[in-house]
């Protein structure tokens, strides 16, 4: 059941690509084994992961969600760094496909703020569990204080967590406004917040929305969809961290985060990939 308060997105079917170059059958096929080979291994290092440590869990982790990238033929470059690990930041970004969560967790696994549904997904659902993920209960708002508190108290513990603050997915040409509840997490347990904008594209310079997870599509379809494409590249440009005090209260921090990613996501002209190689990830300098 639809509530008012229930972020909506206006992006449908409409919105997504049918113009993107394509890979034959065959190579679609072993896409998806790829990715149910991916699954059945992260299922199999839960028996693992508890006897090798943080840094042997981070490296597993984040070498599963490089996996699942490597299996779809996704390339991902990535602009700027992530701060490593011991200090709590608030990390936001726009919100177009569940290709964000994989990409943000192959550069640096952290734990998320999730809708609830997403804990039943294959794959996905049980690594943002394991890594410690707060849920949103968007059913009951009620509980959206007790969320906050959570988070709060995560980010004092120097947890850095991820949070797509739109509450729904856009098609990428257009996004939502980042609502402000979350950020009051941040100025609650005194931490950045750090803005990350998302962009996919073909290797052909030209912006595509064919990965966009939106409408009334099941993850099974956006799967498959995105296994067809032929060239998908998807950037992450991580951009200035927004330190604590600079603004006044959680509006204002939502806005300082919202038009940092909009100046990256602003249309332009991009430039076609000169150099496409079999790496999945690419660190732009």
């Amino acid at each position: 059941m639809n509530h008012a308060w229930w972020p909506h997105s206006p992006c449908g079917s409409g919105c997504l690509g049918g113009q993107e170059p394509t890979v034959g059958r065959f190579l679609r096929v072993l896409r998806l084994t790829a990715v149910v080979t991916v699954v059945l291994l992260s299922l199999l290092s839960v028996l693992v992961l508890p006897f090798i440590g943080s840094r042997g869990r981070y490296g597993v982790t984040r070498a599963i969600f490089r996996g699942v990238l490597a299996a779809m033929g996704v390339r991902l470059v990535v602009h700027g760094r992530i701060p490593g690990p011991g200090r709590g930041t608030l990390v936001v970004n726009n919100h177009t496909s569940w290709l964000d969560i994989v990409a943000i967790n192959a550069v640096r696994p952290m734990r998320a703020v999730a809708k609830k549904d997403i804990a039943s997904w294959p794959v996905l659902g049980w690594l943002v569990s394991a890594a410690g993920s707060v849920y949103v209960d968007r059913e009951h708002i009620r509980t959206l204080p007790g969320t906050v508190g959570r988070l709060a108290d995560a980010l004092r513990a120097g947890s850095m967590v991820n949070v797509t603050p739109e509450g729904t997915t856009w098609c990428g040409l257009t996004h939502g406004h980042f609502r402000p509840a979350l950020f009051q997490a941040a100025i609650d347990g005194g931490v950045p917040v750090l803005p990350v904008a998302l962009r996919f594209r073909m290797r052909t310079g030209d912006t595509t929305t064919a990965p966009a997870f939106i409408g009334d599509e099941t993850i099974i379809d956006s799967v498959r969809r995105t296994a067809a494409l032929r060239g998908l590249l998807l950037e992450v440009h991580v951009l200035d961290e927004i330190a604590p005090g600079r603004a006044q209260d959680r509006r204002e921090l939502a806005g300082l985060a919202e038009r940092a990613v909009d100046d990256v996501l602003v249309p332009a002209e991009l430039p076609a990939e000169k150099h496409w190689t079999s790496s999945a990830v690419e660190v732009a300098r």
